[in-house]
């Protein structure tokens, strides 16, 4: 049970302050203590028991073996590494620090990305979703704020249209209220039964789809623009010998999806134009002179305007949905002059909304199974259960015979067979509303990757804490996951917690030793 729920209950708090009390008492405590720090701050650390064999790594000899049994709990704690902030902070926290480190490299460059990347051309382009229905929204139509941050500027009026009178469902067709960035009416319908909830489940799981044609539409815009300036074609030599001729500009980008509160996920996209080199195409050189963002800016605008997806035939539908871009692209340079934005902003924007999900809706479940639905689903329930009600009912599995020949008696051979369902995710990725996709991509050749990241902080912890030129080999199996009380939860994330805190302000006061021989 979480932690956070024995806050509302004073009687299983109480028994988790005993259950602490009792781990404090032991005379391995601290032990125990440093045994759980790798995983201290997770919610819901995975438990592994097996044998840790240490080895030479020049020579393979075996210098010790030890048993999980020796250890604290019989177990080795290793942390969850959920992404999103809503079911572990902690291990979002670290997800949210290694996104900005991915976004950032491929801008400015470091950790093997080379720093001449800072001086490509580089455009933050914003793709949203259609409109499926009209929905609550809130407006500022003028900032006069100073900080965005504590804005309270007055919202325009939402739907103020005196004229609109009623929808075909006797719902008003207009809205007046000014809301605030907190009311739960935003992104919720003006009329329920108008609002097209398959079809935005439909663009949720084909919009992975429409942006990889959208980026090889771009491709072919800077493509061409460049054969009409007269810069030719490179001829690169690839990994097997062979030559090839291929476009002088190539475009790599790194992309954050986020989920709209009317639940439609829209990306935020940046795009770098790279040049290739004849002699290494691997490496990261600037893109021909002729080639500047602006041209870039162009392309992701004509793209946006050009490329629909049609998707396959439905039971529901037989002509299936079309899925496109909704009209308000923005695309914005990167850059230091009026109406640029900073790389420092777009790094720190992105690595916040990779830890999000759907907590913006107000849904947050795991997977959800045929046991589970009907406590989610319902046709004729709020915005969020007639979204999940969609993804199950168009994603349910349907059959066709894979034989067409018919015996004497009319019966057909061969036997029922189910063909790949092309809608057959939206069931999988119905917690998500559809969206099956990775809420942080990149192109291979923007920036570093996350498993670098990883192997990176593996690296470092093992020189810090070796004592030895030794390995350890791990023979491990998964035993659980959670902490075995909730005493132990508190303990351990409140140690977590101390020390993120002492390493904050440590870093704070190196800062400031720093500035301040600066100032003098």
């Amino acid at each position: 049970m979480s932690t956070l729920l024995t806050l509302h209950c004073p009687g299983l708090a109480a028994g988790r302050d005993a259950q602490a009390l009792h781990r404090a008492g032991t005379p391995d405590f601290f032990g125990w203590l440093e045994h759980t720090r790798a995983a201290a701050g997770c919610t819901r650390p995975i438990r592994l028991t097996g044998t840790l064999t240490a080895v030479e790594p020049g020579t393979g000899r075996v210098v010790g073996e030890r048993h999980t049994d020796e250890l604290p709990d019989r177990a080795l704690y290793k942390a969850c590494g959920n992404r999103r902030a809503a079911q572990c902070p902690d291990c979002a926290w670290v997800y949210a620090g290694d996104a900005f480190q991915v976004v950032r490299c491929g801008l400015t460059g470091g950790k093997t990305v080379p720093a001449t990347v800072a001086r490509h051309p580089v455009v933050f382009a914003t793709f949203t979703a259609p409109s499926f229905g009209p929905v609550h929204h809130r407006h500022i139509p003028r900032h006069t704020c100073i900080n965005r941050r504590r804005c309270d500027c007055r919202p325009a009026p939402c739907h103020a249209r005196r004229t609109a009178g009623t929808c075909p469902h006797g719902q008003p067709a207009a809205c007046f209220a000014r809301h605030d960035a907190d009311d739960p009416q935003l992104g919720r319908p003006l009329c329920l039964d108008c609002y097209d909830h398959a079809h935005q489940v439909v663009w949720n799981a084909f919009s992975g789809e429409l942006w990889r044609r959208t980026k090889q539409a771009i491709e072919r815009h800077v493509t061409a623009l460049s054969r009409r300036r007269g810069i030719g074609h490179v001829h690169v030599v690839t990994d097997s010998g062979k030559v090839r001729r291929v476009p002088p500009v190539r475009v790599s980008h790194g992309k954050v999806a986020e989920m709209q509160r009317r639940g439609a996920v829209h990306f935020h996209v940046l795009l770098r134009l790279d040049g290739i080199d004849p002699h290494d195409r691997h490496a990261l050189v600037p893109p021909p002179a002729g080639i500047t963002a602006d041209d870039l800016a162009d392309a992701v605008h004509a793209a946006a305007r050009q490329i629909t997806v049609t998707t396959p035939p439905h039971l529901d539908r037989p002509h299936g949905w079309q899925v496109a871009w909704g009209e308000q692209v923005d695309v914005r340079r990167i850059g230091t002059g009026d109406g640029d934005v900073t790389d420092g902003k777009v790094d720190a924007y992105l690595a916040k909304y990779a830890t999000k999900s759907t907590e913006v809706t107000g849904h947050c479940s795991t997977r959800l199974t045929p046991d589970t639905i009907d406590a989610y689903a319902d046709p004729e329930g709020d915005h969020l259960a007639r979204l999940i009600d969609a993804c199950w009912r168009l994603g349910r599995p349907t059959h066709t015979p894979t034989s067409s020949t018919a015996t004497p008696t009319g019966e057909r051979q061969g036997h029922l067979d189910t063909e790949p369902n092309p809608y057959g995710g939206l069931r999988r990725w119905a917690h998500m509303l559809g969206y099956g996709g990775h809420f942080l991509t990149k192109a291979r050749r923007y920036s570093i990757t996350f498993g670098m990241l990883r192997d990176i902080r593996t690296n470092y912890r093992r020189t810090k804490d070796s004592t030895a030129d030794t390995i350890t080999v791990g023979a491990l199996a998964f035993v659980g996951s959670g902490w075995l009380t909730n005493g132990d939860a508190l303990l351990a994330n409140t140690a977590a917690a101390q020390h993120r805190e002492r390493s904050r302000v440590g870093r704070e006061e190196l800062a400031h030793e720093a500035w301040s021989g600066v100032a003098a």
